[in-house]
């Protein structure tokens, strides 16, 4: 079973390219949305955001579909939640693929070391109130173009993050990161793959090649010549990274 994590200000439809080349292989999949971005699944305090609750998230999905082990999968967003249950559960998980996000030590010591405090000036201003979600609903179709995000996906997240609500979802997971170093993420125990993009425009290369120093387990770190999404954009890439941990071993295999 791979399990697929999708981030900000995406949907599961991320992975719509990364996900033909799973099945092609038989590989079962479950591509959640994630908490915040689903009228039903909506907290309103920004404590319920934070990196334990939205790891929960993921060990009940995996309890609800009777999956004892899973191949896990994020990226950006979903690459925080991903290094989280690799952290705290690594008897769920047979491997871990991460797309663009360090492990949370190492983007702790590039915040205080490089230049990546410049790069993530958002984060904070994510923690005002109103006033993120009105500059979403006005200049989010402009910020994603300009991004690398291919045109497609520009609208489609562009109207997701419109829907009542699902703004405020979203921004909450940056509104709940004060309160995140009361819980750190310990280092990675479970076989581990880390892509990330050079040209990322909001993570950069300092915590990149640090995160090997926060696993120990066989690690694989590629950095691609690519922007931040590369779901969206290398997905055969993204894919055989998924598939060099979770390739059946022959039918029948319960992974």
């Amino acid at each position: 079973m791979v399990v697929l994590l999708h981030g900000f200000p995406q949907d599961g439809s991320s992975f719509d390219g990364v996900l033909p080349l799973l099945l092609e292989q038989e590989l079962r999949t479950l591509v959640p949305t994630q908490r915040g971005y689903v009228a039903t699944a909506r907290p309103r305090r920004r404590r319920d955001y934070r990196l334990p609750e939205l790891v929960a998230d993921v060990i009940a999905l995996l309890d609800a579909a009777g999956v004892r082990r899973a191949h896990l999968v994020g990226h950006d967003w979903g690459g925080g939640v991903a290094w989280g249950v690799a952290g705290w559960r690594p008897d769920r998980l047979h491997s871990l693929t991460v797309l663009s996000t360090p492990h949370p030590s190492a983007m702790t010591a590039a915040m205080l070391r490089s230049s990546q405090a410049l790069r993530s000036w958002y984060m904070a201003a994510f923690q005002l109130p109103a006033v993120p979600e009105w500059v979403l609903s006005r200049k989010l179709n402009e910020a994603l173009s300009g991004s690398g995000l291919p045109a497609g996906q520009v609208a489609r997240y562009c109207e997701l993050m419109a829907q009542d609500g699902t703004a405020t979802g979203a921004l909450n997971w940056y509104r709940a990161l004060p309160l995140a170093f009361r819980t750190p993420v310990p280092d990675i125990t479970v076989p581990t793959s880390y892509l990330w993009g050079t040209k990322d425009f909001a993570l950069g290369r300092y915590a990149a090649e640090r995160t090997g120093e926060h696993v120990n387990a066989d690690y694989r770190f590629d950095p691609v010549e690519a922007g931040h999404w590369l779901p969206e954009t290398r997905p055969e890439l993204v894919a055989r990274a998924i598939l060099d941990r979770a390739r059946p071993v022959g039918r029948g295999d319960p992974r």
